[in-house]
């Protein structure tokens, strides 16, 4: 087994319970761990044998310009499944930040972590 992390991943989105959320959207950050079994890939040196990061970026970038939500929970859990569904991904976890959250108050980011595994979403 092994971990590939892909970090701080940026897109830009609608998603958010506000008008302003929904109509002018904002900056969304994520991150993932995808756990899978490396072993043939570390032997051959071939991407066949692995999952390819330009490809899950792709994917990410889908769900995220795809469907609104109102909820980065249901945004994590849209793009766990989709992960599942295409890659060769034992279990996950994937971090979605909303930077410049609104909210009354100082505040960097807010943050949502999921971890989900293929038996999830069978």
């Amino acid at each position: 087994m092994g971990v590939i992390r892909m970090k701080n991943m940026v897109f830009y989105g609608y998603h958010g319970v506000s008008d302003s959320e929904k109509n002018l959207g904002g900056k969304f950050e994520i991150d993932l761990d995808l756990d899978l079994d490396l072993k043939k890939a570390c032997l051959t040196d071939n991407l066949e044998d692995t999952v390819n990061y330009e490809s899950i970026y792709k994917t990410v970038d889908s769900c995220i310009n795809q469907k609104k939500f109102y909820l980065i929970e249901a945004l994590a859990s849209s793009i766990a499944e989709r992960i599942f569904n295409k890659y060769a991904v034992e279990k996950l976890t994937i971090r979605v930040r909303k930077p410049h959250a609104p909210v009354k108050g100082v505040l960097d980011t807010v943050e949502v972590e999921i971890q989900r595994d293929k038996t999830d979403y069978v």
